[in-house]
């Protein structure tokens, strides 16, 4: 079902950014000018208007949003490749006795693209393994979503 655009998260999608998952972001590099991919676990939709995403404080994603707030975020669920646009504003620092300094970052969402080419669905979802210390990845992947949550 390529080229479909909403200005919000259909339900699936949203359904699928309640938890924890695999996503790009793409912002502008505020040295070069030219497009930044990026990748990011702790994502979650606060409604279906609005993504929230959890970044080191630091990171040039930080650093690329300041200059330029436009970003898109790329998933790929319910059978398709969607593209996400909207506007960024860097919320807070997410404390949550946390070990690494993490900012909040909200989407305000423009458009929902279905950017999946013609005559073709998506069979496989993408899935990813944590490589560190796997109690210790769970129990941070748990702190920081619940921190996104009561934001």
């Amino acid at each position: 079902m390529a080229n479909r655009v909403e200005t919000q998260l259909i339900e699936p999608l949203y359904g699928e950014m309640q938890k924890e998952r695999f996503v790009t972001l793409a912002t502008v590099d505020y040295e070069t000018g030219g497009p930044n991919v990026h990748t990011l676990s702790w994502v979650l939709a606060k409604d279906k208007k609005t993504v929230l995403f959890a970044v080191e404080s630091h990171s040039r994603i930080i650093q690329n949003i300041e200059n330029n707030n436009q970003v898109i975020i790329y998933m790929i669920a319910n059978e398709s490749a969607y593209s996400i646009a909207g506007v960024t504003t860097i919320k807070e620092e997410v404390h949550e006795d946390l070990p690494l300094k993490l900012a909040l970052v909200s989407l305000r969402i423009e458009e929902v693209r279905d950017v999946m080419f013609y005559g073709s669905k998506i069979t496989i979802q993408p899935q990813f393994d944590k490589t560190y210390d796997r109690e210790a990845a769970s129990r941070l992947d748990e702190q920081v979503m619940n921190a996104i949550k009561k934001a």
